[in-house]
């Protein structure tokens, strides 16, 4: 999908024009800087199921998919509390527990639950910055199996948790300032066709960037370290299923919401795939270290 660098237009039109699955669009619609008004991009209105009133609960199976998402988060959170010789273990536990603000923030935001335009704006800018703090809790996984620093140990979990925290914090002021309008510096950015070259960046490639870095981090420490094939298999999984997911969000979603008269649309599918990934994710973790080290060195952990 071509588009100029910075502009929302017609990624929040494609993924449900007035009510939009990607949370960014959320900060847009109905921002004080535009009046209170939400703007109508053309393309498929996402419509979702009617409750009366004129409401509508907007993407039922995002909801219930993100349901089930936190569900599986917590098992593989105690599933991972479980290994306790795995390398990185409180590192990937970080990285569920951010995996599951970003599931609760999706049910109100891509979800579309009926809330006030106030309180949606609020969950998306959350969502965003939980997203950015998470993809960078992931890539420091990456680094975890270097062992530069001891996993597990304060001085470890303090770097990622915060560095984790500083980008939450910058990010998320940085999409509540764009859709509050407090200060008013990103106000200019709101005028048609929705430009933000801050949110643009922060949400659409430095994510990207975190992904790469930790597949390739990853990929260096099975192949050369380890001197393993089969755990790339789940490694590779994981980055198809999240560009699958990724290609019914923005490709596929508007031609789904124009087959179903806006029933539904690809949000649907990109958080059962992201799912899906962040799963293969922790399945490779686990393929890749020690259920039970006894004679594992204190501060430390070591991978087979």
């Amino acid at each position: 999908m071509p588009t100029q660098y910075g502009v929302f237009r017609d990624f929040c039109r494609d993924t449900g024009s007035q009510h939009s699955t990607l949370p960014v669009c959320n900060l847009f619609n109905e921002s004080p800087a535009r009046g209170g008004a939400a703007p109508y991009y053309g393309g498929c209105n996402l419509e979702g199921i009617s409750l009366g009133g004129g409401r509508h609960l907007a993407n039922l199976g995002s909801i219930l998919i993100a349901g089930a998402a936190i569900l599986a988060s917590l098992f593989l959170l105690w599933r991972s509390d479980r290994k306790k010789a795995a390398v990185g273990r409180r590192e990937m536990q970080f990285f569920l527990m951010g995996y599951i603000i970003i599931e609760i923030c999706e049910i109100f935001t891509v979800g579309g639950f009926p809330l006030n335009g106030a309180v949606r704006r609020a969950f998306s800018a959350v969502h965003i910055a939980a997203i950015v703090a998470t993809l960078w809790i992931l890539m420091m996984n990456g680094a975890v199996g270097y062992q530069v620093v001891d996993d597990g140990t304060p001085l470890s979990i303090g770097l990622i948790f915060g560095s984790a925290a500083a980008l939450f914090v910058g990010t998320g002021y940085i999409a509540l300032d764009t859709g509050f309008s407090w200060t008013g510096y990103f106000d200019s950015t709101l005028a048609a066709p929705n430009r933000s070259y801050s949110l643009y960046t922060l949400y659409q490639l430095v994510p990207l960037v975190f992904l790469f870095i930790f597949f390739v981090l990853e990929a260096v420490l099975v192949l050369r370290v380890l001197g393993e094939v089969r755990p790339m298999v789940y490694l590779g999984s994981a980055v198809i299923l999240f560009a699958i997911g990724q290609i019914f969000q923005y490709v596929i979603s508007v031609h789904i919401c124009n087959g179903t008269n806006g029933k539904i649309n690809g949000g649907l599918f990109e958080t059962l795939f992201t799912l899906a990934a962040v799963v293969m994710i922790w399945v490779f973790w686990s393929s890749i270290t020690e259920d039970d080290w006894p004679m594992a060195p204190a501060g430390g952990s070591t991978y087979t």
